[in-house]
């Protein structure tokens, strides 16, 4: 947990892209990524439901399975946090056993409703927020672990609002701040007011197409960058693609003729197939 911490405390912004399986930890990793975000929206989809009705130990079952192929910091998108400021001890419990090094938790009415996908929110009073932070805090047993404190403000109230919750949340013990915007006025006047570290969704489309690069918002005190649907909606068009051309008998242009082959091997390597060859040939011979 102490990477993670070390990673926010730099005066670079971190850009973690969404992982949801040990294979996924990899290829991050591989990519060059220092840290990933288990997002509850993708896993959601993935399970053809929504983060609403995702629990708190599948997304633990996964980043133990993640733990056992690397070390990555993961990041874990909580939601509200499976309950009230009593709740809270056993999901930090279940956090820091899991091996996750941060849990984000929203100020959202639970249960979570479903049109929070469709841009309608239902918040919770600052206040028990205020509460929630201050009991995750106090259940922590690992100082390494960081919590953020995270609002949705802007599609119910104004940025002020937004603010104080957010000035509230910090001073309730929350490591790291996430004020929910994808305008650049809105980071500059959160980054302007509040203490780094702060976190942010990464664009859509990537710095590249994006008006405040990466140097920019950390010079505002932004230093967690979180990616949470990009990777997930990539691996849904190619499969998608992939189920089409076979029902069609064409050749996926993804892949491209004789592409399976090769792109399989690449996957075996890095699920490990050659590490366990390796041990398998030193400790059985042929045999």
């Amino acid at each position: 947990m102490e990477r993670l911490r070390k990673l926010i405390d730099s005066p670079d912004l971190v850009i973690a892209p969404v992982a949801l399986n040990p294979l996924m930890a990899r290829m991050a990793v591989e990519a060059g990524f220092k840290a990933v975000y288990m997002s509850g929206g993708s896993l959601g989809w993935v399970k053809c439901g929504t983060e609403a009705t995702i629990t708190l130990p599948e997304m633990a079952e996964i980043a133990m399975e993640m733990r056992t192929v690397s070390d990555v910091p993961i990041v874990l998108d909580a939601g509200g946090g499976w309950g009230d400021p009593a709740h809270i001890h056993r999901t930090i419990a279940m956090t820091e056993a899991a091996g996750f090094d941060a849990i984000e938790i929203e100020d959202q009415l639970l249960p979570r409703r479903f049109h929070h996908h469709v841009g309608i929110e239902h918040l919770v009073p600052a206040e028990f927020m205020v509460s929630k932070i201050e009991e995750a805090v106090a259940a922590r047993r690992d100082p390494n672990l960081v919590i953020i404190g995270r609002t949705n403000t802007l599609r119910v109230t104004d940025l002020d609002d937004a603010l104080r919750r957010g000035e509230a949340y910090k001073k309730a013990g929350a490591d790291m701040i996430f004020i929910h915007t994808r305008k650049p006025e809105e980071m500059r006047i959160i980054g302007e007011r509040l203490p780094a570290p702060l976190m942010i969704f990464a664009p859509e489309d990537g710095y590249g197409a994006s008006p405040m690069s990466p140097e920019d918002l950390a010079g505002l005190g932004f230093r967690f960058a979180a990616s949470s649907g990009s990777a997930f909606v990539a691996m849904y068009k190619a499969i998608r693609q992939s189920y089409e051309c076979l029902a069609n008998g064409t050749i996926d242009p993804f892949l491209g003729e004789g592409g399976t082959v090769t792109a399989m091997k690449e996957a075996r390597r890095t699920a490990g197939l050659d590490d366990v060859l390796e041990i398998e040939k030193r400790t059985m011979g042929d045999a």
